[in-house]
């Protein structure tokens, strides 16, 4: 399976810096959970009902903050299904119920990504594709996520021309997203299979160029090599 990894404006809306540095973390610790221990994962969990409450957010965006820091550790622990239906014995919304309920405050937009993450782990592209697409949020980084997303969609079912477009739709959104150069990697992956191997040259040598130490730059020299037969 690939790695993966989502409508409010910023004038309906003051972006809470912290709650945004808290979503980022979380998007973090869910594309590398198997390194993360759960002590650390557990605090980042903590961080969001202290920031929602101490920082000048609405109430909606403030309860979605809340019920989305409870359900997150069903997400990191593996129960999807649960995450997304949520845990009744424990009243405990899941992530489905937050972005129907709050899905027009930017923490709603963001539980979109995660519920979106759900279904694409449980085999579910078509409402995975879905809350993908749907995401509307401000944050650039949660943009990115939601693009990768639907990226990672179309390479699965074999449209790498749509992938492509999408991975590097992700990389443009953020220069200085530590994913970026994954997101360059996916689209020149995909622009091979297309047969625009100029293309995909273009990129890896991108981040050959600007993101040497990356960890996702390891697979440069196998991509460029395809890229390079006639």
């Amino acid at each position: 399976m690939l790695k993966p990894r989502k409508k409010i404006t910023k004038k309906e809306l003051k972006q809470d810096k912290l709650v945004t540095t808290y979503f980022k973390t979380m998007d973090l610790l869910r594309n590398n959970r198997k390194i993360v221990s759960g002590l650390i994962t557990g605090l980042v969990i903590a961080v969001v009902v202290v920031v929602a409450y101490l920082n000048n957010v609405d109430a909606n965006n403030r309860k979605a903050a809340t019920d989305l820091s409870q359900v997150l550790n069903y997400f990191d622990g593996g129960a999807y299904q649960v995450a997304i239906n949520g845990d009744p014995a424990h009243n405990i919304p899941g992530l489905k119920s937050i972005v129907d309920n709050y899905g027009n405050s930017e923490t709603g937009e963001a539980a979109k990504v995660y519920l979106a993450d759900c279904y694409y782990y449980l085999g579910d592209y078509t409402d995975a594709m879905k809350y993908f697409k749907d995401y509307d949020g401000s944050d650039k980084f949660l943009k990115a996520s939601a693009d990768a997303g639907v990226a990672e969609v179309y390479e699965i079912q074999g449209d790498h021309k749509k992938a492509a477009e999408y991975y590097e739709r992700a990389a443009s959104r953020d220069s200085k997203n530590f994913m970026t150069p994954q997101y360059l990697v996916g689209a020149a992956r995909n622009y091979i299979k297309v047969g625009k191997k100029d293309r995909a040259i273009g990129l890896l040598t991108r981040v050959q160029k600007d993101f040497p130490n990356s960890p996702y730059a390891g697979n440069l020299a196998y991509y460029m090599a395809q890229a390079k037969v006639e």
